[in-house]
């Protein structure tokens, strides 16, 4: 059955939030993860295991704003997650690209993965910027891109261009197998290994969900 426009959309901005909430903390990317309604209206693009996730990031923010209400600081809270997963010091307790988790022994963030997704990027006309100079193979840029091709699926339903839309799926299933979904279980289990209660482990496993759904 063919994706509508509405249903291609609800995935650009879901894989869109979770993108940009992988590649900086939550200091500098909005609370709104903070609250249990946002989860409960996040589209479950009726599939099991996506709404799953979502129960468990409902039940997270359920938790932050009960820590709120105590006096506590759940954005400092989940900021100094992310800054010990992604960022260190003295290196990320797990590290959030490809090249990392591609290959036995890999211990810099630059290999053949980067240079993939140099390409692709370069190829749909997108370009890397961001203030912390990310590799391309960031799995928060990863999911960037699935969401501007379906954003560009959107479109191509929106203006009728069934063959168009069927080519950006195609590609998009490609890709997903071939990049993200290829190592987010690896990741998945780094960050439960480091932080298995934290935030950034909900927003992975929700991720995969996604992916898989697109696979």
């Amino acid at each position: 059955m063919a994706r509508t426009t509405e249903t291609w959309v609800n995935y650009a901005e879901a894989l869109a939030f979770i993108g940009n909430s992988l590649l900086a903390p939550m200091n500098q990317t909005g609370t709104v993860g903070l609250e249990p309604a946002f989860w409960e209206s996040f589209p479950a693009l009726d599939d099991v295991k996506v709404a799953l996730a979502l129960e468990k990031c409902q039940a997270y923010a359920a938790e932050a704003q009960a820590l709120a209400a105590e006096g506590g600081d759940a954005v400092q809270r989940e900021s100094v997650e992310y800054t010990k997963l992604f960022v260190g010091p003295p290196h990320p307790a797990a590290a959030p690209w490809e090249t990392m988790h591609c290959g036995e022994g890999a211990s810099v963030g630059f290999g053949e993965a980067t240079f993939e997704m140099q390409r692709l990027l370069r190829e749909a006309g997108l370009e890397v910027s961001n203030e912390n100079n990310q590799y391309a193979d960031h799995i928060g840029i990863e999911l960037l891109y699935a969401s501007v091709l379906c954003q560009r699926a959107a479109e191509a339903c929106d203006a009728g261009d069934e063959t168009r839309a069927s080519e950006l799926e195609s590609q998009l299933a490609s890709f997903v197998r071939a990049h993200p979904l290829a190592w987010i279980g690896r990741l998945v289990t780094a960050v439960t290994e480091a932080e298995a209660n934290g935030y950034i482990v909900r927003l992975l496993e929700l991720a995969r969900a996604l992916l898989a759904t697109l696979s």
